[in-house]
């Protein structure tokens, strides 16, 4: 009898065992594969915007990952990992393209296949692409110079930094940036100064604009990595002034929250990554979705910037 009960349990247990598994593989078979190509994972910007895409993969039961290629990759590296990317046949591709004015034949077999490819952050005049979701940079130039002219005189003079200045996102944020400027009055004695985030080489460049516009009140930068060394680099030679980037990262908030900045205009990475997921869900539901998806701006000050802090502190841990 003993034997017969040992028996029976152990081939319901078996059955379980076998339906359970059946069951999950099936589950997981039904999930959408997607995955996320960023730029890089090397900073606070892009791990923001690959976890606002991991919270998208959880509530839409999505089966994602998020990737990037190594730290300073060029176009053809890029192209290399999204080939494999292409091998392995997700059901959608979201793309954070490295040079917008390249795009790789790798992208156009994406659609040869009939995978969607959204674009984020960096949008790509490219007739083939599902959608865009990121920011507008010229509206984010534009609040940029807005938030620096605030704290000036007409008459004041600024210079305006950035990384890549030939790339369409910090050529955008300057043109947006000298219309907010321009229409208060402000002079913009330097522009489109393209420097590395290397400390020495900022601060060499500051000496020399400092050297020709010693009454220099102010300083836009293309993004708060620069901002951030634009405004060490300033104190270190003597100056103070308000500096203005974008971004929003921590190590500018804190500065606000201290009240050494007066304020920073943010990108919503977090967002950008969430909503990415989102637009995906629903092209694969065959829904309709708008071309341009913008991810919105933020002023960040006083005011709020304890509150952005914490928020970016608990999503990257």
């Amino acid at each position: 009898m003993l034997k017969k009960l040992s028996f029976s349990l152990l081939i319901i247990f078996t059955v379980s065992m076998f339906l359970i598994v059946y069951i999950s593989k099936t589950l997981s078979a039904e999930k959408p594969n997607v995955t996320v190509v960023l730029k890089g994972l090397n900073s606070e910007y892009w791990e923001l915007m690959a976890a606002g895409a991991r919270k998208g993969f959880e509530d839409f039961g999505i089966n994602g990952k998020v990737i990037a290629p190594s730290e300073g990759s060029t176009v053809e590296e890029q192209d290399r990992f999204l080939e494999q990317v292409l091998m392995e046949s997700p059901d959608s591709l979201i793309i954070a393209p490295i040079y917008p004015d390249n795009i790789s034949s790798t992208l156009e077999g994406f659609v040869e296949q009939d995978i969607p490819v959204i674009l984020l952050d960096t949008d790509v005049s490219w007739e083939d692409k599902t959608a865009y979701v990121g920011t507008d940079n010229i509206a984010l130039g534009r609040r940029a110079g807005a938030l620096l002219g605030s704290q000036l005189q007409p008459g004041n003079e600024v210079a305006i930094l950035g990384v890549d200045t030939n790339s369409m996102v910090a050529g955008d944020r300057i043109k947006g940036a000298k219309i907010s400027l321009q229409s208060v009055g402000i002079e913009i004695v330097a522009e489109g100064i393209d420097v590395s985030l290397e400390p020495f080489q900022v601060k060499k460049e500051l000496k020399t604009i400092l050297k020709e516009h010693p009454n220099l009140k102010g300083i836009i930068a293309t993004n708060d990595g620069l901002a951030l060394t634009a405004f060490h680099a300033t104190e270190d030679l003597g100056y103070k002034m308000p500096v203005i980037g974008a971004d929003g990262i921590n190590k500018m908030i804190e500065l606000i929250e201290e009240e050494k900045l007066p304020g920073t205009v943010a990108q919503n990475p977090y967002d950008m990554g969430y909503l990415s997921v989102v637009t995906v869900n629903k092209v694969l539901n065959s829904e309709n979705v708008e071309r341009n998806i913008d991810s919105g701006i933020d002023i960040i000050i006083k005011g709020n910037a304890k509150e952005r802090f914490e928020f970016q502190e608990r999503v990257l841990r």
